[in-house]
């Protein structure tokens, strides 16, 4: 059954592939392949499931679906092996796309820094717990997940900021500085896409954030870059095509 599955969510990747250019919006992807979209942003929490098995790159995490707290990826790696100076751990799986993106980024004059990287269940309720002592309980679910619906639980999503600067969430928007708006034209191109879109809370479930970028693959990038979709979308497409 698992290959099974995993025959199927690849060959719906590369359909979806080879027709980002037709399918253009949500809504004529979900004519042309017959999936409804996701489920509407409300606070559930429902098993989410790995797709794939191997890596996790297409599972939808939002503020429906959740991981329990004892998952964890068996394949973290201090993120020094992508070339940061950061000992915080990554997937292994994504470390030589992060570091084609790290040394391009530094090549094209805006080096990056790792502002957050795997997040355990634990460390992530400690985080939200927080953000609802500081902001209130109602800000805190719009900016920042509850534990079990972080993808940053994952391994798989980082937080970047530029190198030598404040923190990107303390800017007015990153993505207008030029570090910010680098990664906006060619994060993709590394298989990195930001999962929270400006303008797109009540697709994505969270507040813009253009730090917070998840790696999902190059090939499958490139359909959310040239759609201009939101990942949370393109990424139910896949797990749940017919």
């Amino acid at each position: 059954m698992a290959h099974r599955f995993r025959r199927a969510a690849r060959a719906a990747a590369a359909t979806l592939v080879a027709a980002a250019g037709s399918l253009g919006t949500p809504a004529a992807a979900q004519e042309a392949t017959g999936v409804v979209g996701p489920p509407p942003c409300a606070y559930r929490d429902v098993a989410a499931t790995i797709h794939p098995e191997g890596d996790g790159r297409w599972t939808v995490l939002d503020t429906v679906f959740a991981l329990p707290a004892a998952w964890a990826p068996e394949d973290l790696v201090p993120a020094r092996e992508a070339g940061f100076d950061d000992d915080r751990t990554v997937r292994a799986v994504i470390v030589p796309d992060l570091r084609a993106l790290r040394e391009a980024a530094e090549v094209a004059g805006v080096p990056l820094a790792l502002r957050s990287a795997f997040r355990s269940y634990a460390y992530q309720a400690t985080t939200f717990a927080y953000w609802v002592q500081r902001d209130g309980e109602a800000a805190a679910l719009a900016t920042s997940a509850r534990a079990g619906h972080s993808e940053h639980q994952l391994g798989t999503a980082v937080d970047l900021g530029s190198a030598g600067g404040p923190a990107p969430w303390d800017v007015a928007d990153w993505a207008d500085t030029p570090a910010g708006a680098w990664l906006q034209r060619n994060g993709w191109r590394f298989g990195f896409v930001a999962s929270y879109p400006e303008g797109a809370a009540d697709l994505s479930c969270y507040a813009y954030e253009p730090w917070h970028w998840r790696w999902i693959g190059r090939e499958l990038a490139a359909v959310v870059h040239a759609r201009s979709a939101v990942p949370r979308d393109v990424l139910w497409e896949v797990t749940h095509a017919p």
